[in-house]
């Protein structure tokens, strides 16, 4: 009985290669094959021209009024270190007040802490102490120096301020 089995199943394995052979070969072949490979030699010969289109008015507008504000928050601000920039200031500001053209952004609000909570708050963030993937991120790399630097940095932010004004 095991026989019959085997040798019905191998008849019917042979007659569907042979039916697949017979349509045009399997997936990876035939017409499937064709219409891909024809598709890929006409892609080399068509020539794409794009013309830019010119902006509306609205949307001129737009880009002044981005530019005028990037001026005005850039203008009084105080000066931060490029590391600041590159670290802190896309989540908590470019002067720590965790705004930027008067939106909260994602990070709290730095501005007025002390350089020992700041410091602090580095070292808990780093440890896991306190858990936040992306400041552990940042932070992973730095050493207890590097911290300190940033905290000390931040910590003057509101003489900065006051300096200016």
């Amino acid at each position: 009985m095991k026989n019959i089995i085997a040798g019905l199943s191998t008849i019917i394995v042979i007659g569907l290669m042979a039916y697949t052979a017979n349509i045009g070969g399997a997936y990876h072949g035939g017409v499937h094959g064709k219409v891909i490979k024809d598709f890929g030699n006409t892609m080399g010969k068509a020539k794409v021209v794009v013309t830019p289109k010119e902006k509306d008015d609205r949307a001129k507008e737009m880009d002044e009024l981005n530019a005028l504000r990037d001026k005005a928050g850039n203008a009084g601000a105080f000066k931060v270190s490029q590391a600041y920039k590159s670290k802190c200031a896309s989540c908590h500001g470019v002067n720590g007040s965790g705004f930027q053209n008067g939106k909260p952004m994602m990070g709290p609000k730095l501005f007025g802490q002390s350089s020992d909570e700041i410091y602090q708050k580095l070292l808990d963030f780093k440890s896991g102490r306190k858990e936040n993937v992306v400041m552990k991120g940042l932070l992973i790399s730095l050493t207890q120096d590097d911290l300190k630097v940033f905290a000390d940095e931040i910590g003057e932010f509101p003489a900065r301020a006051e300096a200016l004004k």
